[in-house]
């Protein structure tokens, strides 16, 4: 990193203040959503330069960008160097692997991409956690607990030391956090456990999904996990609910961004209504 250049914390704090926002826009490319009038690299950009001045980040989903082959690496590629550079971008890649493979994750999300963040699953435990570690500018969002129904088959497991899964997931974070680089993925849908979660993990970073569509309650999550706003430690990720609140038959790109910019505004006011 040269030495102008902020860490993922540094732009995210200054996001945070200067945008007053704690509001992550997901970049997820659903074919069906997508309005079909535009050009998708242009609709991406336009979204963009109308929203940059009200989020804390931009998490694009590379799942989405992968499926359409090389064109679509291309896209997420001039998509993250699009973003202003002040402004973190966490890749959302829940990568877990070990060795090799994960120095070449890495390699690939930090230097490729030149992600600011990325979400890991944690299953084989610090091996494929490390390798993303050296990067100590960068950050990690570890999955913890998960918005989705099953989550439960898995996290809500209790192992012999009383603590179930998600819990111990949790200390396990905080023996690895060294270099301050590390957060968690902790869903909108679970306010209690992600109230259990915080008190184990007093100062990290939480990436919270599960706002807007999949019906998590901001004013639950953010009294559940976020002490002071002052001190930040949230970041409350929400896509389809902004990224396509405009109208799919809508002839006039500014049109279909006015309600885009609409939805980014009342989702960050609705959270900053309960961030005290």
């Amino acid at each position: 990193m040269k030495g102008d250049e902020l860490n993922f914390k540094e732009k995210y704090y200054k996001n945070y203040k200067k945008n007053k926002s704690a509001l992550c826009i997901g970049i997820d490319l659903h074919n069906e959503l997508l309005p079909q009038k535009f050009k998708l690299d242009s609709f991406l950009k336009s979204m963009i330069d109308n929203t940059s001045d009200l989020v804390c980040a931009y998490k694009p989903n590379i799942a989405f960008f992968e499926k359409r082959g090389s064109e679509g690496i291309e896209l997420l590629k001039k998509t993250i160097a699009y973003i202003p550079k002040d402004v973190p971008i966490i890749l959302d890649a829940k990568r877990g692997d070990i060795g090799s493979t994960a120095e070449a994750y890495a390699d690939a999300v930090f230097n490729y991409f030149a992600a600011d963040a990325v979400t890991l699953n944690p299953y084989f435990g610090l091996d494929s956690i490390a390798p993303f570690l050296k990067y100590k500018e960068k950050h990690i969002f570890v999955l913890c607990r998960t918005t989705n129904n099953s989550s439960n088959e898995i996290q809500n497991i209790l192992l012999q030391n009383n603590k179930k899964l998600y819990q111990e997931i949790a200390s396990l974070a905080n023996k690895w956090n060294h270099a301050d680089n590390i957060g968690l993925v902790v869903g909108a849908t679970f306010p209690q456990e992600a109230r259990e979660i915080r008190n184990i993990c007093k100062d990290m970073i939480f990436l919270v999904p599960g706002i807007g569509n999949q019906g998590g309650d901001t004013k639950e999550i953010v009294q559940a996990i976020n002490t002071d706003s002052n001190s930040p430690t949230m970041i409350i990720s929400s896509s389809r609910s902004i990224m396509y609140a405009g109208k799919n038959d809508e002839a006039d790109i500014s049109k279909y961004m006015n309600d885009i910019r609409n939805a980014a505004q009342l989702m960050n006011n609705h959270i900053n209504q309960y961030n005290k």
